[in-house]
This record gives structure tokens, C-alpha cells and sequence, in this order.
């Protein structure tokens, strides 16, 4: 892949730029820039096919370089501690780096972007809207082939598969994402989202009855039925009875 590396901080440049020298033998440097104007000079220059891009620059927010150049580029985010970033790029489906990173977390974020499709246009407004402070009401989900976006309160229910996770959307066929359970239990918490089993997250708005025998369950509005952990039992009750208003 040919990449440039766009980032306001010199040493960070350069030790990014060292840094995948050293470890990235498929990936190509072919520029830098610091500024979201002169990357998006250099992206229609070079035509990159991957930009490492800071989220902080000097005249704006990094994203609004996909908001301002049309070639579809791959992206992988580098941010410090930011919560809002980090939700934003978990809601989008982009990739990042959390500063500082480590030599195997920058190859694994060039494995996922390697096997991932370019930035798309709702990945973007997404990613805009949530790091604004919005609540995002949109989710992109990556599978082996393609971006899948689905509106949160039209997911009924995940399900964990080792590390993968099957999305069930109403009206739809469900969705296999390369990404943990535990992934989506953080983001999707405050969503109206309960993980009721440790392998199962459930939306509140998809049960229809919670069933108190047979070790308990909760039956679905798509008819599946998602058992309940012992353990949980008492936090899904509580959970239930506060979101039936």
C-alpha cells in the first residue's frame, strides 16, 4: 500500500515514519503533510491508498480531510487519550492508534486496513457527528466483504462467536463482524444495550418476555430466546423495570 503520514508534530512524524520502515515492508511512505490543507493537496498529488491521520491538526479536526478530498482512501486514526475519538472511530468502524503505540498495535492496524475497504461517506458523517458530542443513531459494521450500516435501535440482539460477533437486525440477515462481544457491550451500553449472558448483548427495546423458569430467558420480538446468566439475573430484572417507561 502507498500511505502518507498526516500529523502536526515532527518527532512523531518521524518516529512513525521509522517505525513502519523498520516493521512494514508492504507498506510504500510516499509523504507527509501537517496541516488538513496541504493533506488534501497531497492525497490528490500522490493518490495514497492508505493515510495515517492525526485527529488534532492545526486547522481543524483530521476527518475534515475526508470531507474534503474524493479519493477513496483507507484510513488508520492516531489520537491521544480521547474518549470521544475513540467512541466516534468504534461507532464508524475506522481503524486508530492510541497514542503512544506500540510496534505490534500499529501492525495489527495495518493488517485490519490492508483486508478493509476505503473510508465510505456514512463512516465519515458518523465519525463528524459523534465527535462533535453527538449520539450517533447509525452503526457501520466491517464483514469479510463489505460495510454494513444499520440504525442501533434496529439491532435485536449480538451474539458472541469467539472473537467474531453475529449481529441480528430486524428485517435483515444477520451480520458476522471480526470484532469482540466485549467491544460492543462498552459501546452499545448506555445504547439500551444489557449483556444478560456472556455471550449474548440484548437491545431492551427487542424483549417481549422474560421468562422465569427453565433457569430464565428472555424471549425476543424476532421469536429467538437468549438464556440468562444466574449471576445476572437480578441486574437484567432492574434493567427491565427501569427501561419499560
Amino acid at each position: 500500500m502507498r500511505a502518507i503520514i498526516v500529523e502536526d508534530e515532527h518527532e512523531m512524524r518521524e518516529a512513525l515514519t521509522r517505525r513502519i520502515a523498520e516493521n512494514c515492508p508492504d507498506i510504500e511512505l510516499v509523504g507527509q503533510a501537517d496541516k488538513v490543507l496541504s493533506a488534501a493537496k497531497l492525497v490528490k498529488e500522490v493518490k495514497p491508498d492508505l493515510v495515517f491521520l492525526d485527529v488534532e491538526l492545526p486547522e481543524g479536526k483530521g476527518f475534515d480531510l475526508l470531507d474534503i478530498t474524493d479519493h477513496p482512501v483507507k484510513v488508520i486514526f492516531t489520537t491521544g487519550s480521547n474518549e470521544y475519538a475513540i467512541k466516534a472511530f468504534q461507532y464508524a468502524a475506522i481503524d486508530y492508534l492510541l497514542k503512544p503505540f506500540t510496534t505490534d498495535e500499529l501492525l495489527r492496524a495495518v493488517e485490519r486496513a490492508s483486508d478493509s475497504a476505503p473510508v465510505q461517506p456514512d463512516q465519515v458523517q458518523i465519525l463528524g457527528g459523534t465527535m462533535q458530542g453527538g449520539s450517533p443513531d447509525k452503526l457501520a459494521l466491517h464483514t469479510s466483504d463489505k460495510i454494513i450500516f444499520t440504525g442501533i435501535e434496529d439491532i435485536i440482539r449480538c451474539e458472541a462467536d469467539g472473537n467474531y460477533t453475529h449481529f441480528y437486525i430486524t428485517g435483515k440477515p444477520s451480520v458476522l463482524v471480526a470484532r469482540t462481544l466485549k467491544e460492543y457491550d462498552k459501546l452499545l451500553f448506555d445504547k439500551g444495550f444489557y449483556r444478560v449472558h456472556q455471550s449474548h448483548l440484548v437491545n431492551v427495546k427487542s424483549v417481549a418476555e422474560f421468562v422465569k423458569t427453565d433457569g430464565g430467558y428472555l424471549v425476543l420480538t424476532d421469536g429467538a430466546k437468549v438464556p440468562v446468566s444466574t449471576r445476572k439475573k437480578q441486574g437484567v430484572l432492574e434493567w427491565l423495570e427501569q427501561n419499560s417507561v
